[in-house]
């Protein structure tokens, strides 16, 4: 583990628990700047190095997942840890988890017709949520 802890779990701090409970009442991703500006706004004193460092580790433990939107910042959602994916609503943001058996096949098939192993994959679908899908028609 890169903070030279070994096995054991990495330290609850007030910081990562203030981090965990405000993702966890999220149903969109975010990033790390708008994290902080919520955890500021909600009177927590933070730094956004802190927030970052936090961030990272709950990726690492599989706490949260990360994707990059289109400009390449980094966003992040509190998720399960079963294996799943997401669909993304372009507009809002919202995002839900859905799991994929025909994915998993075709991945697993994929490796194995070219001789690869001990694979990953990562699958997000993007497209627009029921609300953003009407608040576009009526604009029509």
């Amino acid at each position: 583990m890169p903070t030279g802890q070994g096995d054991r779990a990495p330290r609850a701090t007030r910081q990562r628990q203030a981090v965990a409970q405000l993702l966890s009442r999220l149903h969109d991703f975010r990033s790390a700047q708008e994290i902080h500006a919520a955890l500021r706004r909600s009177g927590e004193s933070i730094g956004l190095a802190t927030v970052y460092r936090n961030l990272a580790l709950m990726v690492e433990t599989g706490d949260v997942d990360t994707l990059n939107r289109e400009g390449g910042e980094a966003v992040y959602l509190w998720c399960s840890r079963q294996h799943h994916h997401h669909l993304v609503c372009r507009s809002c943001g919202h995002a839900i988890e859905i799991t994929g058996p025909a994915v998993e096949r075709w991945a697993e098939e994929s490796a194995q017709r070219y001789g690869y192993t001990d694979i990953t994959h990562t699958l997000e679908v993007f497209g627009l949520c029921p609300d953003c899908s009407a608040a576009e028609s009526d604009r029509r």
